[in-house]
């Protein structure tokens, strides 16, 4: 594989001509990830659930400390790959700023497609679709949508989601989103095929588990690909990193926010670790050194109240977690490389690491103690019902001519983002079906938590209030 198209620098956008000479400082790369640090959506997930919905405790994770975390970690694998490795000696000097850069980028960017209320959203808009099916035939004047236009809805995903967000919801001035470079777009695919093409065997590779972008944009993620010499079905080599970073966030600080909330204690979780662990080594290791820290604080700092020696035991379990987990990813990294390179790595870089297990036992402690806890429930059930009633109302009055549209229709019609309707609006090569429903999903993507609940109840007051 080609390193320096894996890492292209080129836009879509045509480049402009300029008679000024640039006094950029920056790699295009580097501007990516600025670009997408000041957008919009990124200040969006500030209010979007991580485990906790509408949470009130502020030091408890939303998705945009999650995401920061990811970005930090897959930062620090590249600054150490690009370093202290020779897997991208072919990029020469560029390596040690546009390595690190990308990986945070990706990080930063990987969850901006997510609805709220985090999987549930993505639940919600699926199971509203699979019970209102028949909205996916066109009307007879219409062109018919095809199986994977129909599965883009059924199947809804916010990876493809996010890709739909940068390349075109972002309007900056024109239709290319906010023009990240081609190698970036390509890195943050984790999942290269199209909704009518995921393999839903019992060992399917990485890039095939579900499906990566919609039909609305598949002509740009040819055109993403062809600059950087990626197809269907094969991984850019940086997303590799880049999910299995948001593997380790996910598993090792969720279980720390449940310590934090109170839900369960340092304690159980190195029970639950011991006596799960099956006398793993990397298992044993982490947990012998978090004890330690804990007997050493619990000796020589008496004035800390059992409350503070459970957190501040919890942050030291964090930081060995993490450190073994990064160091596995590493290595793992660079033991599988030729094959990661092409884009042919079947597996997940911590599924094949040392690290499996720990991770495999995290998973399992966030899933019972934090996951399916009944606060957890209750309020990802709360926004589950809300996603559903808030499309019931955008579809009734998306799916109406506008001469069509009652005052209450219209008023839910134009509460939808400018950007989205513009999109809709502009948007001719597609059927008018597809970009109704395509309207929907960008509006609901597009909300927060606290948005969705408002909203829901701004529009049942008006419906309510209707003669």
């Amino acid at each position: 594989m080609d390193l320096k198209k894996l890492f292209s620098q080129v836009k879509r956008k045509p480049k402009e001509k300029s008679s000024k000479a640039s006094s950029e400082v920056r790699t295009p790369t580097e501007r990516d990830y600025d670009r997408i640090l000041f957008s919009t959506p990124v200040r969006r997930l500030a209010d979007k659930t991580q485990v906790f919905p509408l949470e009130r405790n502020d030091s408890i994770r939303t998705r945009l400390t999650h995401s920061h975390e990811v970005a930090n970690l897959a930062r620090s694998i590249g600054v150490d790959l690009a370093f202290n490795s020779n897997v991208f000696e072919d990029l020469g000097e560029n390596a040690k700023r546009n390595v690190p850069a990308m990986l945070g980028a990706i990080g930063l960017a990987h969850d901006l497609g997510n609805p709220p209320f985090g999987h549930q959203g993505e639940e919600a808009i699926r199971s509203w679709f699979r019970d209102n099916q028949d909205i996916l035939n066109a009307d007879k004047d219409d062109t018919p949508l095809t199986d994977a236009m129909k599965q883009d809805f059924l199947l809804f995903e916010g990876n493809a989601q996010t890709i739909r967000l940068l390349t075109r919801l972002q309007i900056i001035d024109d239709e290319y989103g906010l023009n990240l470079t081609c190698g970036t777009l390509a890195a943050l695919m984790k999942y290269t095929v199209p909704s009518n093409k995921i393999d839903d065997s019992d060992n399917p590779h990485v890039a095939k588990k579900k499906f990566g972008y919609f039909q609305s944009e598949a002509e740009i993620v040819k055109d993403v690909w062809k600059k950087t010499n990626l197809s269907e079905g094969k991984r850019h080599p940086l997303t590799y990193i880049m999910e299995a970073c948001d593997d380790i966030a996910y598993t090792v600080l969720d279980a720390e926010d449940a310590v934090k909330k109170k839900l369960v204690s340092f304690h159980d979780l190195i029970a639950f670790l011991k006596h799960h662990g099956n006398g793993d080594k990397l298992v044993d290791q982490v947990c012998t050194k978090a004890c330690e820290d804990n007997d050493k604080y619990r000796k020589n700092l008496t004035s800390l109240s059992p409350s503070e020696l459970n957190d501040i035991s919890m942050q030291k379990f964090r930081v060995h977690a993490i450190g073994a987990m990064v160091s596995s990813v590493s290595n793992t990294f660079i033991e599988h490389k030729e094959q990661i390179l092409e884009g042919c790595f079947p597996k997940d870089l911590l599924d094949a690491s040392q690290a499996v297990n720990l991770k495999k036992k995290l998973k399992i402690f966030d899933k019972e103690n934090a996951y399916l806890h009944r606060s957890v429930l209750e309020v990802e059930l709360k926004g589950y019902n809300t996603i559903r009633a808030i499309m019931d109302y955008l579809w009734k009055s998306i799916c109406l001519n506008e001469d069509k549209r009652g005052p209450f229709e219209t008023y839910v019609y134009e509460r939808i983002s400018e950007n989205y309707r513009r999109a809709y609006e502009n948007e001719s090569s597609l059927p008018k079906r597809y970009r109704q429903l395509q309207l929907m999903t960008d509006m609901v993507s597009g909300m927060t938590d606290n948005y969705a609940v408002d909203f829901y109840n701004e529009i049942r007051s008006f419906e309510n209030a209707k003669v």
